[in-house]
């Protein structure tokens, strides 16, 4: 069976920024491989498109220009934010205020975001709302472990039951 939409995929994979020589991002190993139920739209559209068509055992290596991935780095998305954004219980919670660290935060209209900070002074916090990986390429290298097809409900729900999937209760 080959991949195409209402088939459950798992792969095994390494991301690696830019280029094959790219820093390594993500691994995935066939002890717990990515199962993914193929044309769900929840992945990057080039990612599934290089994968339709592939069998069991098929090996892949392609990469995804950033603007097709998780889009270019946008410069009205790094906010400076007073420091009383950041009080919590009467004081500023200086243990989200480090170099680097990712913070869950909300818009004006409650949207979930994740921000990660980028400098702090008395003034205030610079924040990045891009995505970790807007503005780098990305480079997949790996196998195709199993293909079948979903069942029925699978393809309902919009996603994989059983192992390596989603579990309902």
């Amino acid at each position: 069976m080959l991949i195409d939409n209402k088939t459950v995929v798992s792969v095994t994979y390494q991301l690696h920024e830019g280029d094959a020589n790219g820093q390594l991002v993500e691994q995935v190993n066939a002890e717990k491989p990515f199962t993914f139920l193929f044309g769900a739209g929840q992945l990057l559209a080039k990612f599934e498109d290089n994968l339709r068509n592939l069998g069991v055992d098929d090996t892949f290596a392609f990469g995804i220009k950033s603007a097709e991935a998780y889009g270019l780095k946008d410069p009205n998305a790094i906010v400076d934010l007073p420091l009383d954004v950041f009080v919590i219980d009467g004081k500023i919670a200086t243990d989200f205020l480090k170099l680097g660290q990712v913070v869950p935060m909300r818009d004006s209209n409650g949207n979930m975001l994740q921000g990660t900070v980028l400098a702090v002074d008395d003034k205030g916090v610079k924040m990045d709302f891009n995505h970790p990986m807007a503005g780098v390429d990305l480079y997949f290298t790996g196998k195709v472990l199993a293909v079948r097809a979903a069942t029925q409900s699978e393809v309902e729900h919009g996603h994989v039951h059983g192992p390596g999937g989603h579990h309902h209760h």
